[in-house]
């Protein structure tokens, strides 16, 4: 059994987990402290408050800092995980250059890793999740955007400088929702914001005819419309919020089409909104999938939902401290 930490950092808040790992076996959460991001907004103070949390996780537990065989970071990016540097985060304002594995291994004297949040999901549902026992599996985060962790021939793919998986550029369409900075891309198709956004242009469709929809009062209540106040919707019943789902599961169908043809997984692992609401989805995109991809890459892959749930954060960055002893 092997002792290890996980930061997990985020625009809203920050986590610090304490864990131990048995081979083969789920890592077992020892103690976990959170920390509000907006509060510290400089990097470097909330680097002091983290690694305060950590004094304070291991003394709770009667864990000394030599007993500790790693520290994991997941962070949302642009990072080098190379050289342990975070690049200004689009969620983490002015957190530009900062050697955050650099600053840890000075502190504590143990390896260190960082790995951005889609690769730090990718290894949690490889290792013990839904891609147990697979050597090609991708991960889709599905939530307030989208990124893709990639395991291929058995290990993380990052590419030539960390930005493998980017899979939320891609443009599906000329015109569209627009996520990632781009008009019709994948992510403007398949995230919460591109669902909402998706919502809205349906809603004001039906107010400009005179009907309604149940997810949304009136033209002023547009900019309030989320991809859950859609899917409660759909749920009961709503035909316009599941057309919605409908468009949203074509999109995604056509995005793991081109994943399926390029990379020949055995298993895509699609996280977060996909595990709560995958049942609207899954027709739309198992019939474009069935249209669009090769059939003998679609025969071999399997398209499921995550199964670390709400743990997946916790797991992920204590599954960047394991792999960090791996290498």
């Amino acid at each position: 059994m092997k002792i290890v930490i996980g930061i997990d950092i985020g625009g809203t808040k920050c986590a610090i987990v304490l864990g131990s790992v048995s081979e083969n076996e789920k890592p077992c959460i020892l103690g976990k402290r959170k920390i509000n991001t907006k509060e510290y907004p400089d990097p470097y103070t909330m680097i002091g408050k983290l690694q305060k949390g950590i004094t304070a996780i291991l003394s709770d537990n009667a864990i000394s800092i030599d007993k500790v065989a790693a520290i994991g970071i997941s962070c949302g990016g642009p990072l080098d995980a190379e050289k342990g540097v975070i690049l200004s985060p689009p969620n983490l304002s002015g957190w530009d250059e900062v050697p955050i594995v650099q600053l840890f291994h000075d502190k504590y004297g143990i390896p260190v890793g960082i790995q951005n949040d889609a690769n730090a999901c990718a290894l949690a549902e490889w290792n013990f999740g839904a891609g147990v026992g697979t050597k090609n599996m991708v991960f889709l985060t599905f939530g307030t955007g989208l990124g893709a962790g990639l395991i291929l021939n058995g290990q993380l793919y990052s590419g030539t400088n960390d930005n493998a998986g980017e899979i939320g550029h891609i443009r599906l369409e000329n015109i569209g929702p627009v996520g990632y900075g781009k008009a019709g891309s994948f992510e403007g198709f398949c995230s919460g914001g591109g669902i909402a956004q998706l919502a809205r242009l349906k809603a004001l469709e039906k107010f400009q005819m005179g009907e309604k929809v149940s997810y949304c009062g009136d033209i002023n209540s547009l900019a309030h419309v989320t991809a859950q106040s859609v899917a409660e919707a759909a749920e009961n019943g709503d035909v316009v919020a599941q057309e919605v789902f409908n468009i949203c599961g074509t999109y995604l169908g056509k995005g793991l089409s081109i994943i399926i043809d390029v990379l020949n997984p055995e298993c895509i692992v699609i996280g977060s909104i996909y595990v709560r609401v995958g049942h609207l989805l899954i027709s739309s995109l198992e019939n474009v999938i069935m249209r669009e991809a090769l059939p003998m890459a679609r025969k071999v892959c399997r398209v499921v939902p995550g199964e670390l749930s709400e743990e997946i954060g916790d797991i992920a960055a204590l599954s960047v401290a394991i792999n960090t002893l791996s290498r």
